[in-house]
């Protein structure tokens, strides 16, 4: 389970941070920068990709009550033109600078930081190790999930009320038969191949239609 070790070896206050949404082919990259109160922190608080949705949803609840929390979002145009690993960088830096007080030291989930003037430390699978990265993972991933979910009510065609926005086999079908929305990442491959694949078809089915 996550623990506050890291934390107290730091100055405090000490902010987490986490992102959600680097892999998928739709949607933004999300990050989040929580610190934890001294007194009242949520119980439950764990590596978000070991709770179920409902329990994500309650303990975020409780976070943006209890603690401070800043959200920074990257979205899918962006992450094209910057790439995802710079985009995930900026969604962190984002997150942090929206946190409203600045942090006397930053934990981070993974092995890079971002160019940023905080003192921080990297932590390879830091969601599982640091309380505040783990928090900070729990609320990246609600946000995310919610953006998506909020999308796939105008898109229904691409499934992400259940893959939100990841390779999954009904959203790649769905990517063939109705190309890319303005909402999918055109810099991803299988997104360029399955846009180049609908384009073909439409010219064929355009020229058939005209001979």
């Amino acid at each position: 389970m996550p623990h506050l070790r890291h934390e107290k070896r730091c100055p405090a206050p000490v902010a987490g941070v986490d992102e959600a949404g680097r892999g998928p082919l739709a949607g933004p990259v999300v990050a989040a920068a929580v610190i934890l109160p001294l007194r009242g922190v949520p119980r439950g608080i764990d590596d978000s990709k070991k709770l179920p949705a409902a329990e994500r949803a309650r303990l975020c609840g409780l976070l943006h009550r209890r603690a401070r929390v800043g959200i920074g979002i990257v979205e899918a145009d962006e992450i094209d033109r910057l790439n995802i690993y710079w985009a995930t960088m900026k969604a962190m830096t984002l997150a942090v600078e929206a946190l409203g007080e600045s942090p006397a030291h930053v934990l981070v989930d993974g092995n890079r930081l971002p160019r940023w003037g905080h003192p921080a430390t990297a932590i390879v699978g830091g969601d599982a190790l640091s309380l505040s990265i783990a928090a900070a993972s729990v609320v990246a991933k609600h946000t995310r999930d919610t953006i998506m979910l909020a999308h796939a009510a105008a898109h229904p065609q691409y499934d992400w009320h259940a893959n939100k926005g990841y390779a999954a086999p009904a959203h790649l079908r769905a990517l063939t038969e109705h190309g890319p929305s303005p909402l999918h990442r055109r810099s991803f491959a299988p997104v360029a191949r399955a846009g180049e694949r609908f384009a073909d078809v439409l010219m064929r089915s355009g020229h058939t239609a005209s001979g």
